[in-house]
């Protein structure tokens, strides 16, 4: 009885007491819908929140509310999802725009009023309901390139709007604006060895697996002689019919001679959980070949609320005189699957590829606190900062701690403190990763001659001093010139060491707004006419860096308000 209800709770839809509204919102777009990313895929530190729409290589197109409702929400960043829209709908969901070149009608103006309340190009504001009322199919944008976008295109996503949950987008009905007759494919299976006394293949290495096409589009593996413990990864993707790229699966189902083995679709995440994407593949992996291996196990659990397992967390133990076929089945949102079928037979054999690990003098254990100090240096790891144990590198040698490297998955922040009291310009001194010759920042904080910094990235630290203004430059210089015929004043800033904290650019001593293209470094000013004057105006940018250090830029224009 306990088994069967163990079986009941792993075939149980996670989400099926979900009605979604199939019918209740329309596309944001006008154009046929067509990916550049969906739901659940994998992306570099999380799982892809929405689906990215192609808008056909270029930005200015119009974007349109899917629902009725009231913008609820804008936040306008250098970073993620640049220029945001959120509204919230009556029916308890909210929808996201994001990558957005600029807000449309009394919304831009609702924007463009907090900037300069504010007076930050960075801005994130709540309105009120009845400020920015909206009803569906209204424009309330023009899609762009801001934020972390690589390329022209709109970020859509769904949310629950009381628990903040990222909803799969095609549960409310956005399949039908799609076609998808296309199985998953599988490009590559490979076997791992869990534990000192596992080999798989004749290897201790997770080893590739020769796979075997069917006529009907499924894959036969060749056997796998194991004995120990083993588990099973996969590189899989997924086209649909009008995309034309490669997205990720809807769902990963494995089973052993029929019983279910490890599980999960993509049906809803919350934020907090999207960096269990690191658990998830096979990190190293990741970091050397940039291959996204997806595990189907987990050595130690984690929790990530869309997996479901067996009490073994989908390791497979391989004894003498039992053998097993172990399935795997990659499915869409569309029903389409591709299978994979394992044979796997107990074998006693010797390793001819050794384990990769190195030991060194400290093993950490992932589930405990972790400290590790040696001079006037240390690393502090609050328990389930990693995923599982692993031997840890550390060491101070000539003022450098040596934390491991990147190739150790990392889910929270760690504290790296260093206490010196030589140091003379301490309100210029932060706590530097060393990659090769650079020094990356980290915010510091200072505690008489102690220095404390927050992380998620392992290698090498040490103090750096950053006394060096950042660098401003004008694209196309205008002193002394009339910009009559110009639309922007645009400059490049860069700071070669803390990096850019703050810019305010003033126009005849009045704060102007300027909006910032981390990925160009491009400071523009669109020009306003109702901030110029007739005839001769100054113009004054200021940059700092996060450790106060700041460059000033003067010039001066003249400009014709007579049409």
């Amino acid at each position: 009885m306990k088994f069967l209800f163990a079986l009941l709770i792993f075939y149980t839809p996670i989400f099926s007491q979900n009605n979604y509204p199939k019918d209740y919102f329309r596309p944001p777009l006008d154009i046929p819908m067509q990916l550049a990313g969906n739901f659940g895929e994998l992306r570099p530190n999380h799982f892809h929140a929405g689906f990215d729409f192609r808008t056909q290589q270029k930005e200015g197109l119009i974007v349109h509310a899917v629902g009725d409702g009231y913008v609820s929400r804008i936040k306008i960043s250098t970073f993620g999802y640049g220029k945001a829209i959120y509204i919230t709908h009556p029916n308890g969901y909210t929808s996201v725009y994001g990558h957005l070149q600029k807000g449309y009608g009394k919304i831009e103006e609702f924007i463009k009023t907090e900037h300069y309340k504010q007076q930050s190009y960075e801005i994130e504001f709540f309105p009120n309901p009845e400020d920015l009322p909206v009803k569906k199919g209204d424009t309330i944008a023009i899609s762009g390139n801001t934020g972390g976008s690589e390329g022209p295109h709109l970020h859509f996503e769904f949310r629950d709007t009381q628990t903040e949950k990222i909803i799969n987008p095609m549960f409310f009905g956005f399949d039908a604006l799609m076609t998808d007759t296309k199985k998953p494919a599988i490009s590559s299976l490979l076997v791992y060895p869990i534990g000192d006394n596992s080999i798989a293949n004749e290897s201790k290495r997770p080893i590739m697996v020769n796979l075997a096409l069917q006529a009907d589009g499924n894959y036969i593996a060749e056997k796998v002689a194991a004995m120990g413990n083993i588990g099973f990864g996969i590189i899989c993707g997924d086209f649909d019919n009008v995309s034309y790229n490669n997205n990720g699966v809807f769902g990963v189902q494995t089973s052993v001679n029929g019983s279910p083995n490890f599980s999960y679709e993509f049906n809803t995440l919350a934020f907090d959980e999207g960096r269990y994407v690191n658990a998830l593949i096979d990190f190293p992996r990741y970091k050397t070949t940039h291959q996204r291996v997806q595990k189907l196990f987990m050595r130690n659990p984690y929790n990530l609320s869309i997996i479901r397992t067996d009490n073994r967390n989908g390791i497979l133990e391989v004894l003498p005189n039992f053998s097993q076929i172990y399935k795997i089945e990659v499915a869409d949102f569309y029903g389409n699957k591709t299978s994979i079928l394992i044979p796997i037979e107990y074998q006693q054999q010797t390793a001819l590829i050794s384990e990769q690990t190195v030991k060194t003098n400290y093993l950490l254990k992932a589930n405990t606190d972790n400290n590790y100090e040696k001079e006037n240096m240390s690393v502090f790891f609050p328990a389930r900062t990693f995923y599982e144990d692993f031997y840890i590198n550390f060491d101070v040698k000539d003022k450098i701690m040596t934390v491991h490297n990147d190739l150790v998955p990392v889910h929270s922040n760690f504290k790296v403190t260093i206490t010196d009291s030589t140091v003379v310009n301490k309100e210029k001194t932060f706590i530097a990763s060393l990659e090769g010759k650079r020094k990356i920042y980290n915010s510091t904080k200072l505690t008489g001659n102690t220095f404390t910094a927050y992380t998620k990235n392992l290698g090498q630290f040490a103090l750096a001093l950053d006394t060096i203004a950042p660098k401003i430059s004008i694209a196309k210089s205008i002193e002394g010139k009339s910009i009559d015929k110009e639309k922007n004043i645009s400059f490049r800033i860069s700071d070669d060491l803390s990096g850019i904290k703050s810019y305010n650019g003033f126009i005849n001593e009045k704060w102007v707004l300027f909006e910032y293209d981390n990925k160009s470094a491009r400071l523009t000013y669109p020009i306003n006419e109702t901030e110029l004057l007739e005839g001769k105006n100054e113009l004054k940018l200021i940059v700092s860096d996060n450790l106060g250090n700041s460059a000033i830029f003067e010039t001066s224009f003249f400009r014709s308000q007579k049409k």
